[in-house]
């Protein structure tokens, strides 16, 4: 038998196949034809034909156990078992010619002595083309309409994602934006204050000497204004209020207004003796207006420095994001990309959402394509965050297992009900309202993890307690020295026609 490990002919009864759900609407001439150009083979346990070899066979089983599975790196992983008399695979796509690569889009396998109804890949596309016409175009429509959807579909997943990082990017740089220009419009008002302070100090000063001298207090207070760490809100009322007192004593008008600042850059009662001591009485209460003003020019240069630095800090996460100066097949941070998907995320987080980052910072990098791992990552982190509606405990971990990584996405949402887990990653499944998703956000990230990374994608959830955990290999193939390459490029393409294969 072409194709496959070859089995044991035997005889072929169009009674028997009649029994099989496949044909039991053919006529009794049909199936004498079937036997005519097929026939029955039985298989011992072991392989019948290999995922990526030539489709020359379409097979249907009669009796036995079939087991089906997908390459994955260098693994096979099954993706079904049956016992089911009837259920089919192989060359299944054979009457749609040289349009579809005809390879076998997985390997199959037998568990215990199995019989199956084996027909030639060229004989099911002629008995396709003369018995079912009809069904054949709407096979072919079905199959195109669906590829061109999905690619549709998949271009506007594409511009969401583009989406979600434009608004992503413009939520967080607003309030380091916004912060920077209240500092600069105060800034220069400060400025403005001080040249006038300036001149009435060295109006009123008896004390010309005293001049240098406040200068250097001045530059003190920018130093001590620099370093001063936040204080809590009872120290603070604290110091204000000790500083209130000695500028009441001392005449100074509206102290109250200057004390928080003073307080603010760790300055105290001894400091403002020296200045009265530098300047004298008449002149003391301009030059501490001098002076206050410089220490506020300083702390607000520091919230413009903060603010610059912010957005310093998100642009360079968008950059990381969207990997758009990078080679697109590289050896990545994890930890970066993780992060730099967090910080596009952050307008969707909200105070009600705990981020909690388990890093393994000792996890080597990975060889990955680094913009597609992070629509993967966006893809889960942006479900975990819909599913828990704003409330809830984001937990993103990440383990090296063996010679591989695992990241994971776990949430405190409602979970995934039981009886769709299994559907969750079949292209266009949703279990969102009509327009809040397309059904592809977790279909691409199982095609980016799987056929483009060799890892895997797989689920786990009970109300309250859903992972999505994500493994990918430490080391791997550079993809353009992968020969099976443009095979599992072109099993992406048809693998939603295939999902009836086994049926």
């Amino acid at each position: 038998m072409t194709g496959g490990a070859g089995g044991v002919a035997g005889q072929c009864s169009p009674e028997e196949l009649r029994g099989l759900f496949l044909f039991e609407k053919l006529t009794f001439e049909q199936l004498a034809w079937l036997c005519r150009k097929g026939r029955v083979e039985a298989f011992e346990p072991g392989p019948v034909y290999t995922e990526g070899e030539p489709a020359t066979c379409f097979y249907v089983m009669v009796e036995g156990t079939v087991v089906l599975s997908h390459r994955v790196g260098p693994d096979d992983v099954e993706v079904n078992r049956s016992s089911s008399p009837g259920v089919y695979a192989g060359a299944f796509q054979a009457y749609l010619g040289e349009r579809v690569p005809q390879v076998y889009m997985n390997s199959m396998r037998v568990v215990s002595p199995s019989r199956f109804f084996v027909l030639s890949a060229h004989d099911f596309a002629g008995m396709m083309h003369d018995w079912f016409p009809m069904a054949e175009h709407l096979l072919e429509g079905l199959f195109f309409g669906t590829r061109t959807l999905q690619q549709a579909v998949g271009q506007r997943e594409r511009l969401l994602a583009l989406g979600t990082l434009s608004a992503g990017l413009t939520h967080e740089l607003n309030n380091p934006a916004a912060a920077a220009v209240r500092a600069t419009a105060a800034l220069r008002e400060r400025v403005a204050q001080m040249r006038g302070a300036l001149g009435k100090v060295a109006g009123k000063s008896g004390k010309a000497a005293g001049l240098d001298e406040l200068v250097r207090l001045e530059e003190e207070a920018v130093r001590a204004a620099a370093k001063q760490p936040v204080l809590g809100p009872l120290e603070a009322s604290d110091r204000e209020d000790a500083l209130t007192d000695w500028l009441d004593d001392h005449e100074v008008a509206e102290g109250w207004e200057l004390a928080p600042v003073l307080v603010q850059a760790g300055l105290d009662a001894d400091w403002l003796e020296r200045v009265d001591a530098a300047i004298g009485t008449e002149g003391l209460a301009w030059a501490l207006r001098w002076l206050t003003h410089g220490v506020e020019t300083e702390l607000l240069l520091g919230e413009i420095e903060a603010a610059s630095s912010r957005i310093s800090s998100l642009v360079g996460a968008a950059r990381q994001y969207s990997q758009l100066d990078r080679a697109p097949y590289q050896q990545v941070d994890l930890h970066e990309l993780l992060d730099s998907t967090l910080v596009i995320l952050g307008g969707k987080t909200g105070p009600g959402i705990t981020v909690v980052k388990d890093y393994d910072r000792s996890l080597p990098r990975v060889p990955a394509f680094a913009a597609e791992l992070n629509q993967v990552w966006t893809n889960l982190i942006d479900n975990a965050l819909y599913a828990m509606a704003g409330h809830g405990t984001l937990t993103i971990s990440t383990r090296a297992d063996h010679d591989r990584a695992v990241i994971g996405f776990r949430d405190t949402g409602p979970g995934v009900p039981a009886d769709i887990q299994g559907r969750i990653f079949e292209p266009f499944f949703t279990s969102k309202p009509v327009g809040d998703g397309t059904g592809l956000g977790l279909d691409i990230s199982w095609r980016i993890v799987v056929h483009r990374h060799h890892g895997d994608l797989r689920v786990e959830s009970v109300p309250g307690d859903t992972l999505f955990e994500v493994t990918l290999p430490l080391t791997a193939q550079d993809p353009d020295q992968d020969p099976d390459r443009n095979v599992r490029q072109d099993a992406d393409d048809v693998r939603d026609a295939n999902q009836e294969e086994a049926r």
